[in-house]
């Protein structure tokens, strides 16, 4: 059985950083498309990040580029997403995800939104004070 456990999350100031972790059971995150969603208080999910499962490509939504960097490590099977210069429109649930294939990677990188992912982790809540 798949399981995805983030962690990570908590409290942080404007302009700090921190790194969400999501480990990995029963896959192996090399083989998968892994990536972060994150939902805003009162607002729908939306897509973060995506790291693919070859050539190890990644997307980033528009706001978080240059801040945010997604990576994975396949020896502790776990996927990390470091965020800087964090803003109060940051705060959100952030939930890890991960897919087979190249789906995610080509249905971002084509602008469209994709939510259909095959396993999900519990999330795990950021928030950014002034």
């Amino acid at each position: 059985q798949v399981q995805l456990v983030e962690s990570g999350g908590g409290l942080v100031q404007a302009g700090g950083s921190t790194r969400l972790s999501c480990t990995v059971s029963g896959h192996t995150v090399v083989r998968y498309s892994m990536g972060w969603l994150r939902q805003p208080p009162g607002q729908e999910r939306e897509f973060v990040a995506v790291i693919g499962p070859s050539r190890d490509r990644t997307l980033y939504r528009d706001s978080v580029k240059g801040r945010f960097t997604i990576s994975r490590d396949g020896d502790k099977n776990t996927v990390y997403l470091q965020m800087n210069s964090l803003k109060e429109e940051d705060t959100a649930v952030y939930y890890c995800a991960a897919d087979h294939g190249d789906l995610w990677l080509y249905r971002i990188g084509e602008g469209n939104d994709y939510y259909d992912m095959a396993y999900w982790g519990k999330g795990t809540l950021v928030t950014v004070s002034s």
